[in-house]
Order: C-alpha cells, then sequence, then structure tokens
C-alpha cells in the first residue's frame, strides 16, 4: 500500500470512529481508533490515545462505573489538552469543553444522560460503513 493510501485508510477510520463516537456506541469507536492508533508513532498516537481514553471513559459511564468513567476521562482530557483547539480535523476544543463538563458532573456523583459529539473543524463526508456492535454484558 502506497503511503497515500494508507493514509487515507487512516483517515476513514478515525472518521469512522467519530461516527460511531456520535452515535454513543463508544466501544465501537474505542475498537476502530485502536486499529488507527496501533501503528501511529508521535503526536498522532498521542491525540488518538486522548480520543480512545474519552470514548472508553463514556463507555464506561453507560455501563455505570463513573470511577472507571472519571478515571479515563480525567486521563483523555490530560492528553486533548495539547491539542487544543483542532487537532486531525476535529474541533478538540469543544470536545474537550463537553467531556470536563461531563467529567465534573460525574465527580458530584451525578450519571450522564446525554454525552459529547464529535464536531469536525471542516465539513467532511461520513464514512458508509457501519460501527462494531458492543460485546455482550
Amino acid at each position: 500500500m502506497t503511503a497515500e493510501r494508507h493514509t487515507g485508510a487512516m483517515h476513514s477510520l478515525v472518521e469512522e470512529g467519530v461516527r460511531c463516537f456520535n452515535e454513543g456506541q463508544f466501544f465501537a469507536a474505542h475498537e476502530v481508533w485502536e486499529e488507527v492508533w496501533t501503528p501511529a508513532r508521535g503526536p498522532e498516537r498521542l491525540f488518538l490515545q486522548a480520543l480512545i481514553h474519552v470514548a472508553v471513559g463514556f463507555h464506561h459511564a453507560q455501563r455505570r462505573n463513573p470511577e472507571g468513567a472519571r478515571r479515563q476521562l480525567r486521563k483523555g482530557l490530560k492528553k486533548l489538552a495539547g491539542y487544543l483547539p483542532q487537532a486531525g480535523g476535529i474541533r478538540t476544543l469543544a470536545l474537550y469543553r463537553d467531556t470536563l463538563a461531563c467529567l465534573e458532573r460525574l465527580e458530584r456523583g451525578e450519571a450522564l444522560s446525554r454525552f459529547p459529539v464529535i464536531a469536525f473543524s471542516e465539513r467532511r463526508q461520513s464514512p458508509g460503513t457501519d460501527c462494531h456492535s458492543d460485546p455482550p454484558l
């Protein structure tokens, strides 16, 4: 695979993960982003890791595991802070603020009923593939 095709395939996977995230399928988003994260190096790897931590945090919140959610969201926010206000075509500042607000609710002992969505910094096409399914409980 050429470097250009490789980059295009990785970009499509990032977009697929965003779509899964925005549909509330946080485990699926985490799985998709791990496909990109595994071979990534340098700043791209840390950025993807931030997204993965945030997705896993919201997955824990959905599963009513507030301690796991808080722990993962803190990790994600710490890493995401280095990529504000946008990175990888994603409006990271909005994601950071929304995630921080959710973390603050969790720290007050409140459950989350709504979750942030990720916005692109520029208009993009969503990939047509389906998200992977959540594993059974």
